[in-house]
Formats: C-alpha cells, sequence, structure tokens
C-alpha cells in the first residue's frame, strides 16, 4: 500500500488532515547504511508464543528473522535468564506454586518500589520449574493457548540453539536493569562477558550484539568485550547534536523509541519524522527502531482500524514509513510481518 493510501484512509478518519498530508509530503532521508534493513524478534516471535522462550526464538528463526533478541536478567546464582524484567510475575506461572509463596516482596527498580516475585530471589534449578506465560492474553489469545508449556531458557541455551542452525542469526542481548543488579553487589556486565569471552564469541566479528537503556553500563562492559554495542533510548524529542557525537565516540548503534523518529501528536497519530535517522547515519551510527506490532493498540491513530484494540491495523504502512527512512533494523513482536513489509 502507498503512502498516499494510508495517508487519504487516515484523513477519512482522522481530523488531523494538515498533519496527515504532512507525511506524504516529507522528504526522503540519508541512505540506509545496508542492502536492506534487519529484522529483529523482539522477545523471540512474541507475537505468536510466550516471550523469551526457547519456541518462541525458533519461530521467529523459521520465519526468516535475522536477529534474536533475548532480554537477560541474572538468577540467585549468577545465570543470565531470558526474561524482560527481574519480576515473574507477568510472564511466569510463578504465583501457582504455594513452595514459593513466601517469595514474594517489594524492591525497588530505577528508583520506583515493585512488588512480585524476582528472579534475583530464586536458584535457576527453582526457576526451571516454572513455566512462561503470555504478557497480553486479551491481546493474544493464541499465544495465551501455549501457557504452561514451555519452560524458561538461559542465555547459554540460546547460543546453544543457535550454534545448531544453518545460517547466520545474531543474538541482541539486552541487559535488563544493570544499576539495579549493582545495588546488590552483582554485575550483569561481568556475567555477559564472562560467557561470552568463554564461548569465544567477544570479538567485535562476532554474531552478538549487546544493548541496554544505561549507557554507562556499556561502556563498563566494553572494556571487557569487542562486541558491537548499542544503546536504548526510549521517549520522544530531539536528541542534541553534541550528545549524538558522544555517541559516535562511543556506540555503534543507536536503538530508538520509534516516537523520537514519528512523534505523535496529542491524538495518537503521527506526522512528519525528524531528522534523527540522518543525522545518526553521518556520524556513523546505525539506527535501530522499536517496537514494531501489528495490534490497534500499538499503532499510531491514523493507522487503526476499527475500534477493537487487538485487531490488527495497518501495520504494512508503518513498516513503510520506517523503511523508507533508511533505517538500518527494526525490532518486531511478528518478524514474519516485517519481512514480508520488507521483501515486498
Amino acid at each position: 500500500m502507498s503512502l498516499k493510501s494510508v495517508l487519504l484512509r487516515g484523513a477519512a478518519v482522522l481530523t488531523a488532515a494538515g498533519a496527515l498530508a504532512g507525511l506524504a509530503a516529507a522528504p526522503a532521508a540519508a541512505k540506509p547504511h545496508h542492502d536492506e534493513p534487519l529484522v529483529i524478534a523482539h522477545r523471540g516471535a512474541s507475537g505468536y508464543l510466550p516471550e523469551h522462550t526457547l519456541e518462541a526464538y525458533a519461530l521467529a528463526v523459521e520465519m526468516g528473522a535475522d536477529v534474536i533478541e533475548p532480554d537477560l536478567v541474572l538468577t540467585k546464582d549468577g545465570e543470565l535468564l531470558a526474561r524482560h524484567e527481574p519480576v515473574l510475575d507477568e510472564t511466569t506461572d510463578v504465583a501457582a506454586h504455594p513452595e514459593f509463596a513466601d517469595r514474594k516482596t517489594t524492591k525497588l527498580i530505577d528508583g520506583k518500589p515493585v512488588t512480585g516475585f524476582f528472579a534475583d530471589d530464586f536458584t535457576l534449578a527453582e526457576l526451571k520449574t516454572l513455566r512462561a506465560e503470555e504478557r497480553l492474553p486479551a491481546l493474544r489469545p493464541g499465544s495465551a493457548e501455549h501457557d504452561g508449556e514451555f519452560e524458561l531458557v538461559t542465555y547459554d541455551e540460546v547460543l546453544d540453539y543457535v550454534a545448531t542452525l544453518d545460517r547466520k542469526v545474531i543474538t541482541y542481548p539486552e541487559m535488563k536493569h544493570p544499576s539495579y543488579y549493582g545495588d546488590k553487589g552483582m554485575s550483569i556486565e561481568d556475567a555477559l562477558a564472562d560467557l561470552l569471552e568463554e564461548r569465544k564469541l567477544d570479538k567485535k566479528r562476532s554474531p552478538v550484539w549487546i544493548q541496554s537503556f544505561e549507557y554507562e553500563s556499556l561502556l563498563n562492559i566494553d572494556e571487557r568485550v569487542d562486541n558491537r554495542i548499542g544503546l536504548n533510548i526510549d521517549g520522544q524529542g530531539a536528541i542534541p547534536d553534541a550528545t549524538l557525537d558522544e555517541y559516535a565516540e562511543t556506540l555503534d548503534t543507536v536503538s530508538l523509541n520509534k516516537n523520537r523518529i514519528f512523534p505523535r501528536g496529542a491524538d495518537g497519530s503521527i506526522s512528519e519524522p525528524t531528522d534523527i535517522v540522518e543525522r545518526a547515519h553521518e556520524r556513523g551510527l546505525d539506527v535501530h527502531v522499536w517496537t514494531f506490532r501489528a495490534e490497534n493498540s500499538f499503532l499510531p491513530a491514523n493507522l487503526r482500524e476499527g475500534s477493537d484494540p487487538a485487531a490488527w491495523g495497518d501495520y504494512e504502512a508503518e513498516f513503510e514509513l520506517f523503511y523508507d527512512l533508511g533505517v538500518d533494523a527494526v525490532f518486531s513482536d511478528f518478524p514474519d510481518l516485517a519481512i514480508a513489509a520488507r521483501d515486498c
């Protein structure tokens, strides 16, 4: 579908006609660094199966994903577990295990109190007795049908799986909440660096990229390994040239919330893109973008179809907008949709 068609349809349902027209008139941005953008399977094929399970990663690979993304947290015994955050409540059946009822507690994460069951209060052996559950069952009932089927996995096990494949698949681990572990005298940076060194995956050419929302954490692990590293940047708003200059000296990638590139208006719609992709490319930084999902709940208002939050909207148009700007990679819960939009 052309951008013009997208905008005409959006204009029929929104009053922000001027902003929509601006989308169609937006100038082309910098030339992409790659022949085509890479597709990163966000937490695996997490639109179809419970996230961060070996089954979700394998489905993503089967769909053709170039990269799979395991978020990493630490267990009590220092293992790297593939989970999106230290708290287990939303993505496992931990609450159904009476033997662990006394582990529920309140801790500070990013300065905010969080109550639940924390991975760092469990050994890996204990965590292996849990089973994964769908985070968004109301939006993804098909995935929720697999609740209780899949065990939790370590990053070591993910690397074992990737080593069996007959094509190159990059893993893109994200160190979650490094400061949280640092406050406890634990180092997620050292745990990851130790594993990569042990497996001889600590080189620039290694099929492992490293990411974090914490800049200092990336600088710390960069002292141990030579892998490509990228900073995740949330929110929206301009990133100053001086900041990009600093990142260009220390990083390989900036990984941006979509709103940094196509800001959302008060009504949830998007209009003209910023120039962040072009400015990052001028400094030699790759630009990765997150997160692409098919459901109306996550799409810009001018790309939603109908009022059902779980229904799929015009996700193809959203991919097209970002691909046309020359981004280097996209994170998607639906890697097959990202690939189809890229290759059409």
